[in-house]
């Protein structure tokens, strides 16, 4: 008598097949967890924080926001409105870069060497040895709906020297001009970029983000690749409400706008 093909063949079980895929979808996602984890500890050397020391103020150390170590170890990149417009000097004030171990920074002096207030980008110079170096991406890699992470120090030394990270994703690429109801609501460098439709693109992310974390890197979660600096948080309100109901909208100014600061730093230190 002949085997009917049902016979010759039979069914497997679905179920060990069904397992091995779920224990293949887990190890992916586990992979994926391990990633970002693994690229926090390699990039996290490199952030530090920028502020302003003076020896008879209390506390001594004013923070200003975060920066992120590139070139040749003793560059940092942060932002323009991080910086202060003066310093003390007859009281012996000085800008510093807080670098180190979380928990306990150590003060570097640091000097702008490169500024570019339209992009809100600037580049300072720090003494002492170099510091592990963050890799530039390509900006224009990046569409909206991919995601990325940004680490610095959002309170500033309100929770201490521990740098935190955040999630999010790209929303969009829009004008260097946030969101206002009337145009009295934009600064006059604002009105006038966009009477002369002179506005930088930025990434507008969808991600909560603090004033502490301006200068803040923005990077891939799995390369390490920076993309962007954090520049600025929507906020509906003052800096209590920004801190207190954070709106969830940030912006970031893409590195391609920092090239030109860049080389300005490699001409004088190569």
């Amino acid at each position: 008598m002949k085997r009917t093909a049902q016979q010759a063949s039979p069914r497997k079980p679905l179920l060990p097949g069904i397992l091995l895929l779920l224990a293949l979808a887990l190890s992916t996602a586990n992979a994926d967890t391990r990633s970002l984890a693994s690229t926090i500890e390699v990039i996290s050397p490199s952030i530090v924080g920028v502020g302003t020391h003076l020896p008879t103020r209390n506390p001594r150390v004013d923070f200003r926001g975060t920066g992120f170590v590139v070139e040749d170890g003793r560059a940092v990149l942060t932002n323009h409105h991080v910086l202060p417009e003066r310093l003390d000097e007859e009281r012996r004030e000085r800008l510093v870069v807080l670098v180190g171990e979380p928990g306990s920074p150590e003060l570097r002096t640091a000097e702008p060497v490169a500024r570019s207030r339209a992009h809100d980008l600037a580049i300072l110079r720090i003494d002492g040895d170099p510091l592990p170096t963050l890799n530039i991406g390509d900006p224009s890699e990046l569409r909206p709906g991919d995601e990325v992470a940004y680490t610095g120090f959002p309170i500033g030394m309100v929770i201490g020297f521990y740098p935190v990270t955040h999630k999010a994703i790209i929303s969009a690429r829009t004008p260097l001009a946030l969101p206002a109801q009337r145009d009295d609501q934009l600064d006059p460098g604002q009105v006038t970029r966009l009477r002369r439709d002179e506005r930088p693109m930025v990434f507008q992310l969808d991600g909560t983000a603090y004033p502490g974390n301006s200068g803040s890197p923005v990077y891939n979660t799995k390369s390490g690749e920076i993309y962007a600096v954090l520049n600025k948080v929507f906020v509906q309100g003052g800096r209590e409400a920004a801190i207190r109901e954070p709106s969830g909208i940030s912006y970031a100014i893409p590195l391609d706008l920092a090239e030109p600061l860049l080389e300005e730093y490699r001409r004088s230190y190569r």
